[in-house]
């Protein structure tokens, strides 16, 4: 979740032209569409921001004198429309945009976000659509980070959310325009990250996506709505907590819960699920969060997802190692709810067979279940609970110690060989310093190593016969010593860092040598 979410183009049925006469100038726009038109030059773009300008006084001037009369003000509008869409052709040149600010096209385009006329508005969100979605191959970022500053400025965002709020999307061209206007937030994002805080401080654009999300049919505009959402949280603590506080966890829950015991019908759909669940995972990371998350029975609808076996499996599997990491009070509701059972069958490598069934996939699973009893181990440190957690180990002749050695060993052979390719680099005189090579061996699979290392030794030092004698044994058949798990355990404690404060640093240090002497 450290990344920002890749940018994707969607397939976007063509937008029905509003419902205007078609007395109006016919408008070849194909020839735009398909390249042929000729580039606009700034001579070019004056005369449209001026023809624009011109058609939209005359619109405000018919408004404004006939009010009552539609008919009146009815063909103003069409030569509007028709404005904005010969405008359209600007999105082709950005290298433009400072020029066209400084003419003041913005504005006015910005305020067509609360025309009367809803369609003219919906024909605004477009154009800012369009004219918002950089190239990817832009070389100069400068223009469009320019653009989002004026259209900021106009204050485009609570605009965009004022006009959200009068569409209908039983209607097809308001449904499209509900779309434009997820893009053009997304686009702003895009150009510019500080937006993602920007919007949730200035409107309701929180509380809107919420809503959106718990409609149970899906459709397209559901689908971006939990894409939107999900942007808007990531490595964003304040979203994170802002969504929180109004309810956010809760509502959630309730949209994954509509697949508890179904799967997705199509790849959107799929992509839905992933969507809602990496907002929960999100939503998790502020502690005032997960205890929401208990509240709201999440610790017990993950489990349930995890019982049924449907294709929300991993999701929840991933979903319960946000809540359980350095939280108890999780740890220990997990363990009345009866999850050990459920999860040690997934340790055990018995999960659900399906096309999510790849190699990266069982990884990743494999791992967030290792972090899971890790956190588990380290959360419930004492009484019947953790009586109930340790025998886990112990049933049947101690397969799951025989397991967690298996893992142990791939993973250190992984190690192993990351750290032969990155002394050859050396040798070959490529420059590298101690932290880059201790995060690529973390990338190799260091880190899932050391918390399997971390839960040997939770199983060493509480000092059960059984337990310490098979995991000697183990030891001893793949060629290792207590040393060796030792080594893994040191390095862990050296790289333990401060993100969550010196004292946590210093408790979380004193575990590991506890763990280290014991051995």
């Amino acid at each position: 979740m450290a990344t920002h979410l890749p940018k994707r183009k969607r397939d976007v049925s063509p937008e029905p032209e509003p419902d205007f006469p078609s007395n109006g100038p016919d408008i070849d726009l194909s020839l735009l569409e398909s390249g042929a038109a000729e580039p606009l030059d700034l001579r070019a773009a004056k005369k449209l921001v001026l023809s624009f300008e011109r058609r939209l006084k005359e619109n405000l001037e018919a408004r404004m004198k006939h009010p009552d009369r539609p008919d009146r003000f009815a063909d103003s509008e069409v030569s509007l429309h028709e404005e904005l869409e010969k405008l359209r052709t600007l999105a082709g040149v950005p290298e433009l945009y400072p020029d066209l600010i400084s003419l003041n096209l913005f504005t006015p385009l910005v305020g067509l976000l609360s025309h009367e006329n809803s369609d003219i508005a919906c024909d605004a969100v477009s154009l800012l659509s369009d004219l918002t979605d950089a190239d990817e191959d832009l070389d100069d970022p400068a223009p469009m980070v320019g653009l989002a500053d004026c259209l900021i400025e106009n204050n485009v965002l609570e605009l965009l959310l004022q006009n959200l709020a009068r569409l209908s999307e039983s209607d097809s061209d308001e449904a499209n325009a509900v779309h434009n206007t997820l893009q053009v937030i997304e686009n702003l994002i895009e150009i510019k990250p500080s937006v993602s805080d920007l919007v949730c401080e200035r409107t309701k654009i929180l509380r809107w996506l919420l809503g959106r999300i718990k409609y149970r049919e899906f459709d397209a505009n559901k689908q971006y709505a939990s894409e939107i959402l999900a942007i808007l949280l990531q490595n964003s603590p304040s979203n994170q907590k802002l969504l929180g506080q109004i309810n956010g966890v809760d509502a959630v829950l309730q949209a994954v819960a509509m697949y508890k015991s179904k799967d997705p019908k199509s790849s959107d759909e799929e992509e839905l699920l992933e969507n809602l669940f990496d907002c929960l995972c999100c939503l998790l990371m502020p502690v005032e969060n997960k205890e929401k998350f208990m509240k709201s029975e999440g610790v017990e609808l993950m489990i349930i997802i995890m019982k049924q076996k449907k294709s929300a499996y991993g999701s929840a599997i991933r979903a319960l190692d946000f809540a359980m990491t350095k939280y108890p009070p999780a740890c220990e509701r997990f363990v009345d709810v009866l999850g050990l059972k459920t999860i040690f069958s997934a340790f055990m490598g018995k999960v659900p067979i399906g096309k999510k069934n790849k190699e990266s996939y069982q990884e990743e699973l494999e791992e967030r279940i290792i972090s899971l009893i890790a956190s588990l181990l380290g959360g419930i440190t004492r009484g019947s609970r953790r009586d109930r957690l340790l025998s886990k180990f112990v049933e049947n002749e101690c397969e799951k110690i025989d397991r967690l050695m298996e893992l142990y060993m791939r993973y250190s052979d992984r190690v192993k060989a990351e750290t032969e390719r990155l002394d050859t680099l050396e040798l070959d005189d490529l420059e590298m310093d101690e932290d880059e090579r201790y995060n690529r061996k973390l990338e190799a699979g260091l880190y899932t190593l050391q918390l399997i290392a971390v839960i040997l030794g939770h199983l060493w030092s509480s000092e059960h016969t059984d337990m310490r004698a098979r995991t000697e044994l183990l030891l001893k058949q793949n060629k290792l010593t207590k040393q060796d798990v030792k080594d893994i355990l040191q390095e862990y404690h050296d790289n333990i860092g401060d993100l969550d404060g010196p004292e946590e640093k210093e408790r979380a240090q004193a575990l590991i040598q506890k763990f280290i002497s014991s051995f």
